[in-house]
Protein backbone atom coordinates (compact mmCIF):
# COMPACT_ATOMS: atom_id res chain seq x y z
CA UNK A 1 0.00 0.00 0.00
CA UNK A 2 2.43 2.58 0.70
CA UNK A 3 4.48 1.45 -2.27
CA UNK A 4 1.50 2.08 -4.80
CA UNK A 5 0.70 5.42 -3.13
CA UNK A 6 4.42 6.62 -3.13
CA UNK A 7 4.24 5.54 -7.01
CA UNK A 8 2.01 8.28 -7.67
CA UNK A 9 1.79 10.69 -5.02
CA UNK A 10 4.86 10.95 -3.38
CA UNK A 11 8.28 11.74 -3.28
CA UNK A 12 9.18 14.06 -6.41
CA UNK A 13 11.82 11.65 -7.93
CA UNK A 14 13.35 8.47 -6.71
CA UNK A 15 13.17 7.60 -3.10
CA UNK A 16 10.75 3.79 -3.05
CA UNK A 17 9.50 1.54 -0.40
CA UNK A 18 9.78 -1.24 -2.77
CA UNK A 19 10.80 -2.41 -6.18
CA UNK A 20 9.22 -1.32 -9.47
CA UNK A 21 10.63 -0.26 -13.25
CA UNK A 22 10.30 3.09 -14.74
CA UNK A 23 9.56 3.22 -18.30
CA UNK A 24 12.59 5.15 -20.22
CA UNK A 25 14.21 5.25 -23.83
CA UNK A 26 17.72 4.66 -24.56
CA UNK A 27 19.62 7.27 -24.87
CA UNK A 28 20.13 9.07 -28.50
CA UNK A 29 23.76 9.12 -29.94
CA UNK A 30 25.85 12.18 -28.37
CA UNK A 31 27.50 12.67 -31.72
CA UNK A 32 27.02 13.36 -35.30
CA UNK A 33 24.25 15.37 -37.07
CA UNK A 34 21.89 17.10 -35.08
CA UNK A 35 18.82 14.89 -36.60
CA UNK A 36 16.49 12.70 -34.35
CA UNK A 37 17.80 9.06 -33.75
CA UNK A 38 15.39 6.05 -33.73
CA UNK A 39 15.42 6.08 -29.69
CA UNK A 40 15.51 9.82 -28.42
CA UNK A 41 17.04 10.07 -25.00
CA UNK A 42 13.93 10.56 -22.82
CA UNK A 43 10.43 9.09 -22.17
CA UNK A 44 7.44 8.90 -24.00
CA UNK A 45 6.13 11.22 -21.51
CA UNK A 46 8.58 13.85 -21.81
CA UNK A 47 7.96 14.24 -25.22
CA UNK A 48 3.79 14.37 -24.87
CA UNK A 49 5.39 17.09 -22.11
CA UNK A 50 7.88 19.01 -24.70
CA UNK A 51 5.13 18.87 -27.36
CA UNK A 52 2.72 20.89 -24.30
CA UNK A 53 5.09 23.17 -23.15
CA UNK A 54 6.80 24.20 -26.41
CA UNK A 55 4.27 23.78 -29.15
CA UNK A 56 6.27 20.90 -30.79
CA UNK A 57 5.35 17.88 -33.10
CA UNK A 58 6.61 14.76 -31.54
CA UNK A 59 8.79 14.69 -34.31
CA UNK A 60 10.05 18.31 -33.83
CA UNK A 61 10.58 17.42 -30.12
CA UNK A 62 12.54 14.07 -30.98
CA UNK A 63 14.73 16.38 -33.53
CA UNK A 64 15.10 19.34 -30.61
CA UNK A 65 16.60 16.54 -27.99
CA UNK A 66 18.96 15.46 -31.01
CA UNK A 67 20.30 18.32 -31.87
CA UNK A 68 20.72 19.77 -28.43
CA UNK A 69 22.57 16.58 -27.48
CA UNK A 70 25.07 17.26 -30.38
CA UNK A 71 25.12 20.95 -29.06
CA UNK A 72 26.68 19.73 -25.37
CA UNK A 73 29.08 17.57 -27.17
CA UNK A 74 30.38 20.16 -29.32
CA UNK A 75 30.59 23.00 -26.49
CA UNK A 76 33.88 21.74 -24.82
CA UNK A 77 35.50 21.33 -28.15
CA UNK A 78 34.42 24.56 -29.63
CA UNK A 79 35.61 26.24 -26.15
CA UNK A 80 39.12 24.61 -26.20
CA UNK A 81 39.34 25.80 -30.41
CA UNK A 82 38.55 29.63 -29.28
CA UNK A 83 40.83 29.67 -26.69
CA UNK A 84 41.28 32.87 -25.44
CA UNK A 85 38.89 34.29 -27.66
CA UNK A 86 35.66 32.52 -26.20
CA UNK A 87 33.32 35.07 -25.76
CA UNK A 88 30.37 32.42 -24.86
CA UNK A 89 27.67 29.88 -26.45
CA UNK A 90 24.57 29.19 -26.27
CA UNK A 91 22.11 27.04 -28.40
CA UNK A 92 19.49 28.46 -30.80
CA UNK A 93 16.77 26.24 -31.39
CA UNK A 94 15.88 27.80 -34.63
CA UNK A 95 18.71 26.93 -36.26
CA UNK A 96 19.27 23.73 -34.14
CA UNK A 97 22.73 24.31 -33.80
CA UNK A 98 25.26 25.38 -31.03
CA UNK A 99 26.28 29.56 -31.90
CA UNK A 100 30.05 30.59 -30.26
CA UNK A 101 31.06 33.79 -30.09
CA UNK A 102 34.60 34.54 -30.59
CA UNK A 103 36.26 38.00 -29.85
CA UNK A 104 37.08 40.67 -32.87
CA UNK A 105 40.75 39.95 -32.47
CA UNK A 106 40.39 36.22 -33.09
CA UNK A 107 42.49 35.06 -35.99
CA UNK A 108 41.33 33.20 -38.84
CA UNK A 109 42.85 30.08 -38.18
CA UNK A 110 40.60 30.26 -34.78
CA UNK A 111 37.37 30.80 -36.41
CA UNK A 112 38.09 27.70 -38.99
CA UNK A 113 38.82 25.39 -35.66
CA UNK A 114 35.83 26.63 -33.92
CA UNK A 115 33.35 26.34 -37.03
CA UNK A 116 35.45 23.03 -37.24
CA UNK A 117 33.53 21.40 -34.48
CA UNK A 118 30.33 21.88 -36.54
CA UNK A 119 29.69 25.24 -34.31
CA UNK A 120 28.40 28.34 -35.82
CA UNK A 121 30.59 31.30 -34.88
CA UNK A 122 29.51 35.22 -33.70
CA UNK A 123 32.28 37.88 -33.49
CA UNK A 124 31.72 39.92 -30.32
CA UNK A 125 33.55 42.30 -28.79
CA UNK A 126 34.17 41.17 -25.16
CA UNK A 127 35.46 37.76 -24.29
CA UNK A 128 33.90 35.40 -22.33
CA UNK A 129 36.54 35.86 -19.63
CA UNK A 130 36.48 39.50 -19.32
CA UNK A 131 32.72 39.00 -18.82
CA UNK A 132 33.20 36.80 -16.01
CA UNK A 133 35.57 39.27 -14.10
CA UNK A 134 32.84 42.41 -14.78
CA UNK A 135 30.16 39.83 -13.09
CA UNK A 136 32.40 38.64 -10.22
CA UNK A 137 33.06 42.62 -9.39
CA UNK A 138 29.53 42.79 -9.36
CA UNK A 139 29.43 39.48 -7.08
CA UNK A 140 31.53 41.96 -4.25
CA UNK A 141 28.47 44.48 -4.46
CA UNK A 142 25.53 44.81 -1.83
CA UNK A 143 22.44 44.45 -3.66
CA UNK A 144 19.52 46.46 -2.56
CA UNK A 145 16.20 44.28 -2.07
CA UNK A 146 14.92 45.80 -5.46
CA UNK A 147 18.03 44.13 -7.70
CA UNK A 148 16.75 40.10 -8.57
CA UNK A 149 19.81 39.07 -9.47
CA UNK A 150 22.57 39.41 -12.85
CA UNK A 151 24.08 37.03 -15.15
CA UNK A 152 26.18 36.93 -18.02
CA UNK A 153 24.52 37.01 -21.30
CA UNK A 154 26.51 35.76 -24.26
CA UNK A 155 24.59 36.63 -27.11
CA UNK A 156 24.27 40.10 -25.93
CA UNK A 157 27.89 40.05 -24.86
CA UNK A 158 27.20 42.00 -21.88
CA UNK A 159 26.12 41.12 -18.03
CA UNK A 160 22.14 41.56 -17.62
CA UNK A 161 20.88 43.01 -14.37
CA UNK A 162 17.75 42.16 -13.35
CA UNK A 163 15.47 44.98 -11.25
CA UNK A 164 11.91 44.80 -9.94
CA UNK A 165 9.71 46.47 -12.04
CA UNK A 166 8.50 48.78 -9.49
CA UNK A 167 11.82 49.08 -8.00
CA UNK A 168 13.54 50.95 -10.81
CA UNK A 169 13.86 54.52 -9.65
CA UNK A 170 14.44 53.88 -6.01
CA UNK A 171 17.57 55.47 -5.13
CA UNK A 172 19.65 52.29 -3.89
CA UNK A 173 18.56 50.56 -7.17
CA UNK A 174 20.09 53.20 -8.96
CA UNK A 175 23.31 53.89 -7.17
CA UNK A 176 24.29 49.44 -7.60
CA UNK A 177 23.25 50.36 -11.36
CA UNK A 178 25.99 52.94 -11.47
CA UNK A 179 28.47 50.86 -9.13
CA UNK A 180 27.87 48.06 -11.46
CA UNK A 181 28.61 49.71 -14.47
CA UNK A 182 32.18 50.61 -12.97
CA UNK A 183 32.81 46.67 -13.46
CA UNK A 184 31.92 46.52 -17.35
CA UNK A 185 29.25 46.55 -19.70
CA UNK A 186 26.05 46.21 -17.91
CA UNK A 187 22.35 45.85 -19.46
CA UNK A 188 19.47 46.36 -17.10
CA UNK A 189 15.97 43.91 -17.55
CA UNK A 190 13.00 44.65 -15.80
CA UNK A 191 11.48 41.60 -13.69
CA UNK A 192 8.02 42.13 -12.49
CA UNK A 193 8.63 40.33 -8.71
CA UNK A 194 11.13 39.80 -6.83
CA UNK A 195 12.82 36.01 -6.23
CA UNK A 196 11.96 34.08 -3.49
CA UNK A 197 12.61 30.22 -2.32
CA UNK A 198 9.95 27.79 -3.52
CA UNK A 199 9.66 25.83 0.50
CA UNK A 200 6.18 25.68 1.90
CA UNK A 201 4.17 24.38 4.93
CA UNK A 202 3.19 20.72 5.56
CA UNK A 203 0.79 19.62 3.57
CA UNK A 204 -0.85 15.55 4.07
CA UNK A 205 1.16 13.31 1.55
CA UNK A 206 3.93 15.35 0.83
CA UNK A 207 7.14 13.87 -0.15
CA UNK A 208 9.50 15.04 2.42
CA UNK A 209 9.28 17.22 5.16
CA UNK A 210 11.53 18.50 8.14
CA UNK A 211 10.16 20.44 10.62
CA UNK A 212 7.12 22.21 9.08
CA UNK A 213 8.86 22.94 5.58
CA UNK A 214 8.12 20.70 2.89
CA UNK A 215 10.53 20.32 -0.09
CA UNK A 216 10.76 18.19 -3.28
CA UNK A 217 14.01 15.63 -3.40
CA UNK A 218 16.20 16.23 -6.91
CA UNK A 219 18.45 13.49 -7.55
CA UNK A 220 19.19 10.22 -6.19
CA UNK A 221 22.87 9.55 -5.17
CA UNK A 222 24.78 6.81 -4.00
CA UNK A 223 23.49 6.76 0.10
CA UNK A 224 20.75 9.40 -0.42
CA UNK A 225 19.29 12.12 -2.49
CA UNK A 226 20.06 15.75 -3.25
CA UNK A 227 17.92 18.55 -2.70
CA UNK A 228 17.77 22.35 -1.66
CA UNK A 229 20.00 23.79 1.12
CA UNK A 230 17.16 26.10 2.18
CA UNK A 231 15.31 22.66 2.94
CA UNK A 232 16.90 22.37 6.04
CA UNK A 233 20.16 22.38 7.84
CA UNK A 234 22.66 19.92 8.53
CA UNK A 235 21.28 17.46 11.68
CA UNK A 236 17.86 18.04 10.96
CA UNK A 237 15.62 14.70 10.33
CA UNK A 238 13.64 13.80 7.77
CA UNK A 239 10.26 12.67 6.82
CA UNK A 240 8.26 11.23 4.10
CA UNK A 241 5.63 11.04 2.12
CA UNK A 242 3.47 8.83 4.94
CA UNK A 243 5.24 10.73 7.84
CA UNK A 244 8.26 7.48 8.17
CA UNK A 245 11.63 8.66 8.73
CA UNK A 246 13.77 9.12 5.58
CA UNK A 247 16.89 10.34 7.05
CA UNK A 248 19.09 13.14 7.73
CA UNK A 249 20.61 16.27 6.38
CA UNK A 250 24.60 15.19 6.18
CA UNK A 251 25.47 18.61 4.63
CA UNK A 252 23.48 22.21 3.78
CA UNK A 253 24.45 25.09 2.49
CA UNK A 254 22.04 28.18 2.08
CA UNK A 255 22.51 31.37 0.79
CA UNK A 256 25.73 31.53 -0.84
CA UNK A 257 24.65 28.42 -1.93
CA UNK A 258 21.34 26.54 -1.99
CA UNK A 259 22.59 22.58 -2.07
CA UNK A 260 22.13 19.91 0.53
CA UNK A 261 22.32 16.33 0.66
CA UNK A 262 20.21 13.50 2.82
CA UNK A 263 21.30 10.17 3.93
CA UNK A 264 18.52 7.43 3.70
CA UNK A 265 17.78 4.27 5.47
CA UNK A 266 15.10 2.48 7.72
CA UNK A 267 13.84 0.88 4.30
CA UNK A 268 14.22 3.37 2.05
CA UNK A 269 16.65 3.26 -0.93
CA UNK A 270 17.38 4.94 -4.10
CA UNK A 271 16.74 4.94 -7.70
CA UNK A 272 17.28 6.51 -10.87
CA UNK A 273 14.22 8.08 -11.93
CA UNK A 274 12.85 11.28 -12.29
CA UNK A 275 9.12 11.11 -11.19
CA UNK A 276 6.38 12.29 -14.03
CA UNK A 277 3.55 12.53 -11.62
CA UNK A 278 1.02 10.66 -13.73
CA UNK A 279 1.61 13.07 -16.11
CA UNK A 280 3.85 11.63 -18.09
CA UNK A 281 6.21 8.53 -17.84
CA UNK A 282 9.07 8.57 -15.14
CA UNK A 283 11.98 9.44 -17.03
CA UNK A 284 15.44 7.34 -16.11
CA UNK A 285 18.74 9.02 -14.95
CA UNK A 286 21.20 8.27 -17.52
CA UNK A 287 24.17 11.19 -15.90
CA UNK A 288 24.62 14.91 -15.85
CA UNK A 289 25.85 16.33 -18.96
CA UNK A 290 25.29 20.27 -18.54
CA UNK A 291 23.17 21.90 -21.01
CA UNK A 292 23.64 24.71 -22.84
CA UNK A 293 21.88 28.17 -22.50
CA UNK A 294 18.97 27.42 -25.23
CA UNK A 295 17.97 24.08 -24.52
CA UNK A 296 15.41 22.71 -23.36
CA UNK A 297 14.71 21.65 -20.04
CA UNK A 298 12.23 19.87 -17.78
CA UNK A 299 11.58 20.16 -14.13
CA UNK A 300 9.58 17.52 -11.41
CA UNK A 301 7.74 18.70 -8.44
CA UNK A 302 5.67 17.94 -5.44
CA UNK A 303 3.51 20.81 -6.02
CA UNK A 304 2.86 21.80 -9.30
CA UNK A 305 4.75 18.47 -11.24
CA UNK A 306 6.22 18.27 -14.60
CA UNK A 307 6.68 21.42 -16.79
CA UNK A 308 9.23 22.16 -19.08
CA UNK A 309 10.91 25.31 -20.50
CA UNK A 310 14.54 26.63 -21.68
CA UNK A 311 17.35 27.53 -20.13
CA UNK A 312 18.07 30.93 -20.14
CA UNK A 313 21.32 32.00 -18.34
CA UNK A 314 24.29 29.96 -16.11
CA UNK A 315 26.52 31.61 -13.34
CA UNK A 316 24.09 33.75 -11.74
CA UNK A 317 23.67 35.37 -8.44
CA UNK A 318 20.31 35.62 -7.42
CA UNK A 319 19.21 37.99 -4.98
CA UNK A 320 17.07 36.13 -2.65
CA UNK A 321 15.75 38.13 0.73
CA UNK A 322 17.91 35.98 2.71
CA UNK A 323 20.90 36.75 1.27
CA UNK A 324 22.42 36.26 -2.28
CA UNK A 325 23.32 32.53 -3.88
CA UNK A 326 26.12 32.28 -6.75
CA UNK A 327 26.09 29.80 -9.58
CA UNK A 328 22.93 29.38 -10.45
CA UNK A 329 21.28 28.79 -13.52
CA UNK A 330 18.24 30.02 -14.43
CA UNK A 331 15.34 28.96 -16.98
CA UNK A 332 12.04 29.55 -18.05
CA UNK A 333 10.49 27.23 -16.32
CA UNK A 334 7.23 27.63 -13.86
CA UNK A 335 7.25 26.47 -10.07
CA UNK A 336 5.07 26.98 -6.77
CA UNK A 337 5.90 26.57 -3.22
CA UNK A 338 7.11 22.94 -2.05
CA UNK A 339 8.88 22.71 -5.54
CA UNK A 340 12.48 23.13 -4.17
CA UNK A 341 14.93 20.72 -3.77
CA UNK A 342 13.09 19.08 -6.99
CA UNK A 343 14.87 17.95 -10.59
CA UNK A 344 15.49 19.59 -13.69
CA UNK A 345 16.46 17.20 -16.30
CA UNK A 346 16.82 17.57 -19.91
CA UNK A 347 16.52 14.72 -22.03
CA UNK A 348 17.59 11.73 -19.39
CA UNK A 349 20.67 13.80 -18.04
CA UNK A 350 20.17 15.09 -14.51
CA UNK A 351 20.87 19.07 -14.25
CA UNK A 352 19.89 20.44 -11.30
CA UNK A 353 17.75 21.14 -7.75
CA UNK A 354 14.94 23.48 -7.82
CA UNK A 355 15.71 26.64 -5.47
CA UNK A 356 13.59 30.00 -6.05
CA UNK A 357 12.32 32.36 -8.79
CA UNK A 358 9.11 34.67 -9.42
CA UNK A 359 5.98 33.90 -10.90
CA UNK A 360 3.70 30.82 -10.71
CA UNK A 361 2.21 28.07 -13.35
CA UNK A 362 -0.97 29.85 -13.83
CA UNK A 363 0.82 33.14 -15.09
CA UNK A 364 4.55 32.44 -16.06
CA UNK A 365 7.32 32.92 -14.30
CA UNK A 366 11.45 31.70 -13.98
CA UNK A 367 12.94 29.64 -11.89
CA UNK A 368 16.71 28.79 -10.88
CA UNK A 369 17.98 25.89 -9.88
CA UNK A 370 21.69 25.06 -8.63
CA UNK A 371 23.91 22.71 -11.10
CA UNK A 372 24.23 18.70 -9.82
CA UNK A 373 27.48 18.53 -10.82
CA UNK A 374 28.37 21.40 -8.12
CA UNK A 375 26.77 19.67 -5.37
CA UNK A 376 28.46 16.00 -6.38
CA UNK A 377 31.95 17.68 -6.05
CA UNK A 378 31.03 19.53 -2.90
CA UNK A 379 30.03 16.63 -0.77
CA UNK A 380 32.10 13.83 -2.93
CA UNK A 381 28.82 12.30 -4.20
CA UNK A 382 27.88 9.81 -6.54
CA UNK A 383 24.71 9.92 -9.05
CA UNK A 384 23.29 6.84 -9.44
CA UNK A 385 22.36 6.71 -13.12
CA UNK A 386 20.66 3.49 -14.78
Amino acid sequence: MRRSRFRYAGLATLLVLGGWTAAGAAPAAATGSPTASAEAPASAGMMEAMQRDFGLTRAQAEDRLAAERAATDVESAAREAAGEAFGGSWFDAGRGRLTVAVTSDAGRSTVAAVRSTGAEVRTVEHSARALDAAKVGIDRLAAPAGVGGWHVDPAANTVVVDVVESERSDNDVRAFLDRARENGPVDVRTVPDAPRTYAAGTVGGDPYYTGNVRCSIGFSVHGGFVTAGHCGRAGAGVSGWDGSYIGTFQGSSFPDNDYAWVSVGSGWWTVPVVLGWGQVSDQLVRGSSEAPVGASICRSGSTTHWHCGTVLAKNETVNYSEGAVHQMTKTSVCAEGGDSGGSFISGDQAQGVTSGGWGNCSGGGETWFQPVNEILNRYGLTLHTA
